[in-house]
Order: structure tokens, then C-alpha cells, then sequence
């Protein structure tokens, strides 16, 4: 071996160097390149980006292996492939499959209540695509049939009651909506999980039911208005993705963490949040977190997954990622994997990834802020004032739209608050970093004043955003036009120019049902406007009168302000604190009959959702009542004696209290009084027990605590090791 071949194979024998290799091989790469292109700006070359999208059967990767077997990418936007060329695209997938080393696949499904618990939040099953010939040798086998539907055991999935094991068939059907992709050595198939009478088992069904009732309904409103779509109409979303990143060494004396993902004791460190000095600070280079971090990026970019952002957030070892906005299943499918890959890769880094809502108290915890957009087939934003009153030719017609969706909140905020109700949420919501239970709406001034001399009269015609012009008063930095609204970040569902951010929903959620409620509840009233129109009223008029009727739901002030939320709990506003009963409304007459009437779920379907919503957080509080009282006994009244100081018969006690709140949880014969026991448990007494464990802490030498703290966890550049550098700059 040469000189250079010996250092190359030292080098890889790091994880680290190996990136450091393929780094200074893509700069040199890329230099060479651009030399012989005689280029002076070789680094522009996007040669670097050609792997994007590579593991995703879409676009010129479809198109390419299609065209192998006679077809081409085109067919893939009919679903209708699934019956004419379903043994064409299996032989096209195949040969992909092959070509980039895979040779299993598999139905990759979304069960409920899997946020928090279910590594990867998906199921599947996994099968090699061979079978062996007469003569016992292995050949490739995967036929149309094989990739457009499976079957599998539903039963043991939690399903409400809509299943049971002696009728355990649950049915797998491929979604067209979202790309098959590829990871390792395996094909995913995004699917639809169905029970034998055709029952929704999973996230992913009720969403496309909602994406139906939307095409559907704005699709006739949109026709009505001046504008005969070709394509339909689809919802789009943009997600989020708050972090946080600790030691694993330090996660792994951290049994809470580890089972629950969130720490049920642990004293605040010295330091926390006060200074606001992690909100966007540099990503150092001096700790794993960076590397991780592009590790996940480059990881998420073959997968066609454009996960554009990185960047630190408000609370120390708190990060977030944000990709491009698409299709809502699409983002859905994507934004499952992310959190699927940053909880694979942190590993590989010494790190452990946290996506639960709350894993520390008295700082910021993390959410999934969903970016709601609707658009046509061809992209005319029905949210963009200028955009679709240009292409319904009609003035009026941003106006008519957002009247839809202001009734759409007011009348179904029950509905979007039972859609955040995830366990975690119960510690986030209104703690100046989530909004308040009370689901309002922002539009900011302009808007405000816009739609109010519409909706009385005063004034007709396009909404024209304002822009204001910022003079810092410098010769280096020229004047400047910004917005002429600020960001409400109080607000749970503010309009931010084309789109709503729904900000309180959070960070391990999959968003299914997130984007199922505001799909259907919008399809809805566009359905009456509709409807209203066919029988002869004026779209202007509905749009006025709908305006006036759910006017209260618009507020632009402080959410957190005590004043304004008494405010608008006066005013009617929906206001549900609790999680466990918001979840309980999905079975209420009114959500029932509005699931029923656009066809997204059956009254049998809301209940089963109710029972496995409710059990999924009786059963997250199980656990971590669990954890605590092991973290009593096996840690905290060890290191008490130890020290021979503390609160140990307070300690004591406490694990007396908890088991007796568990039996009576167990004892409890619905799962929605079990839920309500459980809330009590959780948001009462253990917060109680939690300060005394906290006060125990405060005393005991830190060499005879056995638990990682809150200073060992939380404070990555203070806390790790400084790690060689990876960054090389040619």
C-alpha cells in the first residue's frame, strides 16, 4: 500500500474521520471539477447535492427505472397505476431496490397512540423479495400484487375495541400520495391500515379521508368564486421539529429518560434559560451536537427529505430542524422518519435525542409547530390574497376563504385542542412557550381591519398586505421594508401571510389527526358556503354573516396575558385545560356528526379514538409513576441514607401514595376515568412527591447522588468532552 493509502485506512478507523475523508474528498472533488470546467466558481457546482433524493421512488429516479419497463414516471401521478401498472412499477422498484443494494420491503404503517413509545412511531414487517425455484436456488420475486397490499395481525395493535384476536385481520393498502422509499437494505411502502370491514387501525387513513372532503368541497366553493380547478385541491404543511440532545452517559443514569423520556424528579441547575443566550447561539464544534446534527441532514437528504433548517433553541441542549413545506402525507411520512433517524444517529455521537414535549421542568420544552396551507394542483395559494384573487378574478375571494376557516376555528376548537391533547402537552400549554388552551386565532391588524369593513360594509376590494420601511440611521445598513404585522407567538393558530401556524402542537405527535381536524372542520364550512350558493345566496353575504356570527374567536393580543384569557373564556371562546377531556369531545354529537357527514370517521371509529387516546396517557402516567418509585427506592433513599441527611421518611411515604393512586387507576372501569385518575396522579401528586425528591437533591453531596443532573444533562458545551475537530477548511 502507498504512503496515502496507509493514512486513508487509519483514518477510517473513527466514525469521525471518516466524515473529515469524505469532506476533504468532496472539496477536492469538487476543485478538480472545476478546473477542468475551466469554472471560476467552482464551488457553486451542485455535483456535491446529485445523492438528494436518491432513496425516494419519485421524479427522475421513477421516471429513469421506469422507462426500463415501457412506462414512465407520468404514470405514477394517476393512482389508478395500482390497477393497471401495478406489476410494471414492482419490476421498476425491484430493479431501484437492487441497484442501490436492498432486497427486502415492506408495508410501512402508521398505528395510533404511538407517540413517546413506539420507536420510529410505525409498523411493518419486513420481507425479503426472493423466493426459491424448483431447484432450491434463490431468485428475485416481488410482483404488482406484493407491493399494492398486505395483511397482517390488527389485533394487537392498539385499535379501541375495533378489533379483537378472533378477528385479527388487519389489511394493508399502498397510499400513491407518498413515494415509496428506500433505507439500508429495504424498500418502505407508505400504507393504509385497515381492519377487514374497513375500519381506520392507523393515523394515515382519517387524513386522506379529510384530504378527500377538502378537494371535494373547495374544490366546488373555489368554482363558485370564479376558479374551475384542474387537479383539485390539496393541503400543505411545513413542521418543526424541536429537540433535545444530552450525554447518553448521562441518559443512561437517568431511568426516567430512558422509559418515559422525561425527567419525573431533578432539581434545576444553577443555570437555565434566564440569559437567552442558546436561542440561535453557534452550533459548536467543540461538542457532538453539530456533527449529529448533519449527520441527520445528509441522512434525510437521500431520503428526498429537504430538511433545510438547523439551529439551537431557547432552552440549554434544546435544537430544532425544518424542512421545505409539501403535501400534508408526504410531510407526515417525512417528518416521522426525521424523528426516527435523529433518535438512530444521536447514538452514534454519544448523545441521547429527547422529542418528548417536556423531558425538563422550569425550561422551554419542544413542539411541532404545523404550517397549514391550502393550494390547487397547479400551486395557486388559497391563503395568498393576491394569488387566488387573481386567479378567481374576483376580489372578494380571499375574503370568502378566510371567513370558511375563522368559522372553522371557532366552531371546532374543541376538536384542534383534543388533536394537541399528547401526554407531554399537559406540562407545555400556556407556559410562555406553547399558547394557552384557549384556541383563538390571530390575523394580525391589517388583516383585522380588512375583514372587519367587510364584513360591515365599509370598504370592497383586493387586501393589500401593508409593508413597513426600518431607517436604523446608518450609512451601512440602507432602509429596509418588513411585514406590517409582527409574530404573535402567544397566538394557537395565527395566520403568517398564505399559511396558519398551528404553534401548540407538539413534538413527538405525529400530525395526522393535527391535519384530519382542520381539514375536515374547513371542508365543512366551505361545504356550507357551498351549499348556501347552489341555493341561491350571495357568497359575499354567507361570507358577511359568517364573519359577524364567529368574530370573537379573532384576538391579536397577549395569549398569556391572565386578563385577556379571562377575556375570552368570557366571550365563549373554546377553553379546555385539561388534556384528557379535551380528548373526550372527539365523541361528543357535534364531532361525531361532522366526521360522519364528510366521510372522515364513523361514530364506532371516534370512540374506539377516544379509548386508545385515553389509555396511550393512563399508560405513559403508568410508566412514569413506575419510575419514580423505582428512582425512590432504588437511588434517591440509598443516597439519602448514604448521607445521612434528607427527607427520608417523606420519601417513604411517597411510595405508598403512589401505589395506592395506581390501584385505584387499575381499579377504574372506563378508560376515561382511568385517564382522569391518572391526570390527577400525574399533575398533583407526583408533582408533590417531585419537590420532595427535589429537596432531597439540594442536600445529599454530589458524590453519593446516583442520578445524572439536571447541570450533567442540560449543558452540553460545559458538560462534554471537546471532541477533535472535524471542521477543515481548504
Amino acid at each position: 500500500a502507498t504512503e496515502d493509502e496507509q493514512k486513508r485506512k487509519n483514518m477510517l478507523t473513527s466514525a469521525g474521520a471518516v466524515r473529515m475523508w469524505a469532506r476533504k474528498s468532496l472539496a477536492q472533488g469538487m476543485i478538480s471539477s472545476a478546473a477542468r470546467m475551466g469554472a471560476a466558481r467552482g464551488m457553486a457546482s451542485m455535483e456535491a447535492y446529485e445523492d438528494f433524493g436518491k432513496h425516494v421512488f419519485s421524479g427522475t429516479v421513477a421516471d429513469e427505472y421506469l422507462k426500463k419497463h415501457g412506462a414512465s414516471g407520468d404514470i405514477l401521478n394517476d393512482p389508478t397505476w395500482t390497477q393497471t401498472h401495478a406489476d410494471t412499477v414492482a419490476a421498476a422498484v425491484l430493479d431501484w431496490a437492487v441497484d442501490n443494494g436492498a432486497n427486502v420491503f415492506c408495508h410501512w404503517f402508521q398505528p395510533m397512540a404511538a407517540s413517546g413509545v413506539r420507536h420510529g412511531q410505525t409498523g411493518q414487517v419486513q420481507n425479503m423479495m426472493m423466493k426459491f425455484n424448483s431447484k432450491g436456488e434463490p431468485e428475485f420475486d416481488f410482483k404488482g400484487k406484493d407491493l399494492i397490499k398486505g395483511e397482517t395481525d390488527g389485533s394487537s395493535y392498539p385499535n379501541g375495541g375495533l378489533r379483537a384476536t378472533h378477528t385479527a385481520g388487519g389489511y394493508l393498502a399502498i397510499d400513491t400520495s407518498s413515494p415509496i422509499f428506500l433505507r439500508g437494505d429495504t424498500i418502505f411502502v407508505p400504507s393504509a391500515f385497515v381492519s377487514y370491514y374497513g375500519a381506520a387501525l392507523d393515523e394515515k387513513t382519517p387524513l386522506l379521508r379529510a384530504n378527500a372532503a377538502l378537494d371535494k368541497h373547495g374544490t366546488r366553493l373555489l368554482k363558485q368564486l370564479g376558479l374551475d380547478t384542474n387537479g383539485g385541491l390539496r393541503a400543505n404543511i411545513g413542521l418543526e421539529q424541536e429537540i433535545f440532545l444530552v450525554p447518553r452517559d448521562a441518559y443512561y443514569k437517568r431511568p426516567d429518560l430512558q422509559l418515559t423520556g422525561r425527567t419525573v424528579i431533578g432539581r434545576d441547575a444553577p443555570r437555565g434559560q434566564e440569559m437567552c443566550d442558546h436561542y440561535m447561539a453557534p452550533l459548536s464544534s467543540a461538542t457532538p451536537a453539530l456533527a449529529c446534527m448533519q449527520e441527520i441532514q445528509d441522512e434525510c437528504w437521500k431520503m428526498g427529505i429537504p430538511l433545510k433548517t438547523r439551529h439551537r433553541e431557547v432552552a440549554p441542549g434544546q435544537f430544532e430542524f425544518a424542512p421545505l413545506f409539501g403535501s400534508n402525507t408526504t410531510q407526515i411520512d417525512q417528518n416521522i422518519w426525521v424523528m426516527q433517524i435523529i433518535e438512530e444517529v444521536a447514538p452514534r455521537h454519544g448523545l441521547a435525542a429527547l422529542l418528548q414535549e417536556k423531558p425538563f421542568n422550569d425550561v422551554n420544552g419542544s413542539g411541532k409547530h404545523n404550517n397549514w396551507s391550502m393550494a390547487t394542483a397547479d400551486g395557486v395559494q388559497l391563503l395568498a390574497p393576491n394569488a387566488i384573487n387573481e386567479a378567481t378574478g374576483n376580489d372578494d375571494a380571499f375574503a370568502v376563504i378566510m371567513a370558511a376557516v375563522v368559522a372553522a376555528v371557532d366552531t371546532h376548537g374543541d376538536l384542534m385542542r383534543m388533536a394537541i391533547a399528547s401526554p407531554g402537552n399537559d406540562f407545555r400549554l400556556g407556559a410562555c412557550e406553547a399558547p394557552p388552551a384557549i384556541v383563538s386565532t390571530y390575523l394580525g391588524d391589517d388583516m383585522t381591519f380588512y375583514l372587519e369593513h367587510f364584513k360591515d360594509g365599509k370598504g370592497k376590494g383586493a387586501y393589500n398586505p401593508g409593508v413597513k420601511t426600518l431607517d436604523l440611521g446608518t450609512r451601512e445598513v440602507l432602509p429596509f421594508t418588513v411585514p406590517a404585522e409582527d409574530r404573535n407567538r402567544t397566538s394557537p393558530f395565527p395566520y403568517g401571510g398564505a399559511r396558519f401556524e398551528f404553534r401548540a402542537v407538539g413534538s413527538s405527535q405525529n400530525v395526522s389527526m393535527v391535519n384530519t381536524v382542520l381539514n375536515t372542520a374547513v371542508a365543512e364550512k366551505f361545504a356550507e358556503f357551498a351549499d348556501r350558493i347552489d341555493a341561491g345566496e350571495d357568497a359575499l353575504t354567507i361570507a358577511k354573516e359568517t364573519l359577524e356570527k364567529h368574530w370573537r374567536v379573532i384576538f391579536n393580543g397577549d395569549n398569556y396575558c391572565e386578563e385577556a384569557q379571562a377575556m375570552l373564556t368570557e366571550r365563549g371562546i373554546w377553553r379546555i385545560d385539561s388534556g384528557v377531556e379535551a380528548i373526550h369531545t372527539i365523541t361528543s354529537e357535534k364531532n361525531t356528526t361532522l366526521f360522519e357527514k364528510m366521510h372522515v370517521l364513523t361514530k364506532e371509529e371516534c370512540e374506539a379514538r377516544e379509548i386508545i387516546l385515553h389509555d396511550h396517557y393512563t399508560g405513559t402516567v403508568e410508566m412514569e409513576a413506575g419510575c419514580l418509585i423505582d428512582m425512590i427506592n432504588q437511588h434517591i433513599i440509598p443516597s439519602v441514607k448514604s448521607a445521612g441527611l434528607g427527607p427520608l421518611a417523606d420519601l417513604e411515604a411517597a411510595v405508598g401514595t403512589i401505589k395506592s393512586a395506581m390501584a385505584e387507576i387499575h381499579a377504574a372501569e372506563s378508560s376515561y376515568k382511568k385517564a382522569q385518575l391518572a391526570r390527577v396522579l400525574r399533575l398533583e401528586t407526583m408533582i408533590d412527591i417531585r419537590a420532595v425528591c427535589d429537596a432531597a437533591e439540594e442536600v445529599v453531596p454530589a458524590n453519593l447522588w446516583t442520578l445524572a443532573t439536571y447541570k450533567e444533562l442540560l449543558f452540553l458545551d460545559s458538560h462534554v468532552d471537546a471532541a477533535e475537530s472535524e471542521n477543515h477548511f481548504y
